[in-house]
């Protein structure tokens, strides 16, 4: 094996981001310390320290993993020939497959970036990337004749982006919370807007490009 191999092996800082997963989602992100990360992580603390320096350091760590995952999610969603099915693929793996602690998680995030300019940074161009994201995969669909060639793409992006925040928030403090069943009637909802049903006030895509 390769030194550059064995260095690959022996790095548990993803065995470290699923343990801090797991505290923050328990105990939340001020309550939680070092040390019961490295425990959750079955390390020692100054183990843990060669890793991430702080808690701010594993959380900006678990938003870039995050904003990772969302790129592959919509680079493989960009050769879809079925938007409102690939649509469905992601609404299923966010808000069905992945456990509901992942949407608590995502709220102690949320409520840090109110505080912590750094985070609230890297939650902004998350934000910006899945809206990207959205408008890029509605463009192809526009082009192939799936939705109106007069939608307002961004106004559609910034609506999903909406009401996706509200089902994260929703299934984080909601235990009896369906997710099948809300999945679906957001995913109703987006289909009658995108093939133009219903339609979106022109304010909506009067907002700055530059906002999220």
């Amino acid at each position: 094996m390769s030194l550059a191999a064995t260095h690959r092996s022996l790095d548990r800082r993803p065995q470290i981001l699923d343990a801090a997963e797991q505290c923050f989602a328990r105990a939340g992100f001020h309550r939680t310390t070092m040390q019961d990360v490295a425990g959750e992580a079955g390390m020692v603390p100054g183990n843990l320290y060669r890793y991430f320096p702080s808690k701010d350091a594993i959380i900006v760590a678990l938003i870039e993993r995050d904003r990772a995952e969302i790129a592959a999610d919509f680079a493989a969603l960009e050769g879809s020939r079925d938007l409102m099915a690939g649509f469905k693929t992601l609404g299923r793996k966010h808000f069905v497959e992945q456990p509901r602690e992942k949407s608590i998680l995502t709220l102690e995030i949320w409520s840090e970036a109110a505080r912590n300019p750094t985070i609230a940074a890297l939650m902004g161009a998350v934000q910006a990337e899945v809206r990207r994201g959205i408008v890029a995969v509605c463009r192809n669909a526009q082009r192939a004749g799936e939705i109106p060639a007069d939608a307002d793409l961004d106004a559609i992006a910034r609506l999903i982006l909406t009401l996706s925040d509200g089902l994260i928030r929703r299934r984080a403090l909601d235990r009896d919370f369906e997710s099948d069943r809300e999945v679906e009637n957001l995913l109703c909802l987006v289909g009658a807007v995108l093939c133009g049903t219903i339609s979106l006030p022109p304010c909506a895509s009067a907002v700055s490009s530059t906002g999220i």
